[in-house]
C-alpha cells in the first residue's frame, strides 16, 4: 500500500491523491461501445472500452492531483492560490517551478518551445519496504496538454521527502485553464531489485498451449477479461 501524507495546515486545502481506478477519464466513460468501421466495409467493432490491458494501465496505482488552477495565457502562467506560511516545514507556496529548456538538451522531446513546468506535489509518499515507486505521466492519457517526465524513487526510505514532477508543455499556444485536481502524475509502486530476462523457444507442449489460448482467444469474446485479468 502506498501511504500518502500531508502537512496539516495544508489538508483543507489540497486535493487529495485517489486510487486511479477510482478516477478514470471521462472520455472513457463516454466513447461509444462499438462503431462502424468504413476500413472494414462497415463492419462494427468494439472500441478501446472493451480492452482490459489498456483499463487496467489507466486503473493501476495512484494519482497525484494538480494542487490549483493554472492560467494559461500569451506564454505564461499565472495563479491565484495563497497556501497558508508553513513556519515548520520547507516546501514552495507555489503550485509549479520551472525547468529551463537548456535542461533538456540532446533529449528527443516533444514539447511547445521553451515550456517546461514542474509540479510541485505537497505529498510525502511512502512504499512498503523494499519496494521502490515509478512516477510517470498518467498512463494512456493523451488528452492532457503535457507529459510528466517518468522517474522512479526509493519512496521506503524517501518516505518524508517530496517527490515532484517536471512535466513537458506540448500544446503551442495553449489559452485556458488546468484545473485543480487535474491528474499530473501516475505513482505505481514496484519492487526492488532486478526484473530480471530469460529468452528461448517454446517446446512443444508450450506450442500447443500458445496455439489454444490463441484459438480461444479469435472465437469467443471475454475471454481475456474472464479467464486471463484478476
Amino acid at each position: 500500500m502506498i501511504k500518502a501524507r500531508c502537512h496539516p495546515a495544508l489538508e483543507p486545502i489540497l486535493p487529495k491523491p485517489m486510487e486511479a481506478g477510482r478516477a478514470l477519464p471521462d472520455w472513457l466513460r463516454d466513447m461509444p461501445s462499438e462503431v462502424a468501421a468504413p476500413s472494414l466495409g462497415g463492419e462494427s467493432v468494439r472500441t478501446l472500452k472493451h480492452c482490459p490491458p489498456l483499463i487496467d494501465a489507466l486503473s493501476l496505482g495512484v494519482l497525484i492531483p494538480l494542487a490549483t488552477d493554472l492560467s494559461f495565457a500569451e506564454g505564461e502562467v499565472s495563479w491565484d492560490w495563497a497556501p497558508p506560511v508553513l513556519e515548520d516545514a520547507r516546501i514552495s507556496r507555489a503550485p509549479i517551478g520551472v525547468h529551463v529548456p537548456e535542461q533538456t538538451m540532446g533529449a528527443p522531446f516533444r514539447m511547445a518551445p521553451g515550456l517546461i513546468l514542474k509540479f510541485m506535489n505537497f505529498w510525502t509518499l511512502e512504499a512498503p519496504e523494499g519496494w521502490s515507486l515509478l512516477f510517470t505521466h498518467p498512463l494512456n492519457r493523451e488528452d492532457l496538454p503535457f507529459r510528466t517526465l517518468s522517474g522512479v524513487v526509493d519512496c521506503d526510505l524517501f518516505r518524508d521527502g517530496y517527490v515532484h514532477f517536471p512535466a513537458l508543455w506540448q500544446e503551442a499556444g495553449f489559452t485556458g485553464i488546468l484545473p485543480a485536481g487535474t491528474p499530473v502524475a501516475q505513482v505505481i509502486a514496484l519492487p526492488r531489485g532486478a526484473q530480471g530476462l530469460e529468452t528461448g523457444v517454446m517446446d512443444p507442449a508450450e506450442v500447443a498451449a500458445n496455439r489454444a489460448v490463441q484459438t480461444e482467444l479469435q472465437e469467443a469474446r471475454g475471454i481475456y477479461r474472464r479467464r486471463f485479468r484478476h
